[in-house]
């Protein structure tokens, strides 16, 4: 088994979890170099792909989620909570069930992956679907925070965040250095928001430098690109369907800091990166994944 988030990274992650053993072995995952990809864009460009997919459940949820469940393990919390369109209930119900804590996971009614589903289920998760979206589904969460010993771990745990920050400091190690642009998908905007404090820590720590960040939404749910909320955003990448983003200003801070931005790209962008992807490069993906790619070679057009 791989090391794990909390011990490959102890001396970078906060205090309280210092002490946990905590692992499904996070973290470690590749980078791919996407030949096709780079040859498409031209200008000699060379394009890596994180391989998140290679965590324990299957998306980067897992890096933040092992530092929050340790971190409300620490704190005496019995049950973790969250709202979610897929990878987090997946994510939070297996370190929950690992950590012995009881699992709660509110879902947009109908508006899930089916096989993220499955996997809270499995894991012993409590399921409650909820009448709307996912924001509304969050709101709901919210009204959680201090209650008790209940344990929030979306992203607006500041935890999850400290876990997540920790793929940017595997890519810098890979490449000997920053990326010069890196490209995420935008959703809740948790992890655009931490992949730039990773960056930050990185280049003070060891002067990897800081990339661009290229923020990437779907038409239909890109409130960073109209400059305002979006009720009931829609689009076919369900893991970004959300248009009440909870680290909205974080985020706009970290790409305004990089030199960076937004971008938006439709679902037909999205479906036609994501078929690229696995005729030419031989990875398949989610959609939202797939979002990533769609809104690099928009930009690229736009250049």
């Amino acid at each position: 088994m791989k090391n794990g988030v909390l011990r490959r990274f102890r001396d970078r992650l906060p205090r309280e979890v210092s002490e946990s053993d905590l692992t499904l072995g996070e973290g470690g995952t590749p980078l791919v170099a996407l030949k096709a990809t780079g040859a498409a864009l031209g200008k000699g460009r060379k394009v890596f792909a994180k391989f998140e997919g290679m965590n324990p459940t299957g998306s980067f949820k897992d890096r933040g989620m092992v530092v929050a469940i340790a971190a409300a393990v620490a704190r005496g919390a019995g049950c973790a909570v969250c709202a979610s369109t897929g990878n987090t209930s997946a994510s939070a119900a297996a370190y929950a069930a690992r950590a012995g804590m009881a699992c709660a996971v509110l879902i947009p009614a109908g508006k899930i992956a089916s096989g993220k589903l499955a996997q809270a289920v499995m894991h012993g998760a409590h399921v409650l679907q909820v009448d709307g979206d996912f924001d509304d589904a969050m709101s709901a969460v919210r009204e959680l925070e201090g209650a008790g010993d209940v344990a929030v771990v979306n992203s607006i745990n500041p935890m999850r965040i400290q876990g997540q920050k920790t793929a940017a400091f595997e890519i810098c190690e890979a490449l000997d250095g920053a990326p010069d642009v890196h490209s995420l998908p935008v959703g809740n905007a948790g992890n655009i928001t931490a992949h730039w404090l990773g960056y930050c820590e990185g280049d003070a720590a060891a002067g990897w430098g800081l990339p661009k960040l290229l923020g990437c939404q779907a038409s239909g749910a890109a409130p960073f690109l109209r400059g305002r909320m979006v009720e009931k955003a829609e689009t076919v990448a369900t893991a970004i369907r959300i248009g009440r983003p909870q680290s909205y200003a974080a985020a706009r801070r970290a790409a305004d800091e990089s030199g960076g931005g937004f971008v938006e790209v439709s679902d037909d962008d999205i479906l036609r990166a994501q078929k690229f992807l696995a005729s030419r490069e031989g990875i398949f993906c989610e959609p939202a994944s797939a979002a990533s790619v769609a809104g690099l070679m928009r930009r690229n057009e736009l250049d």
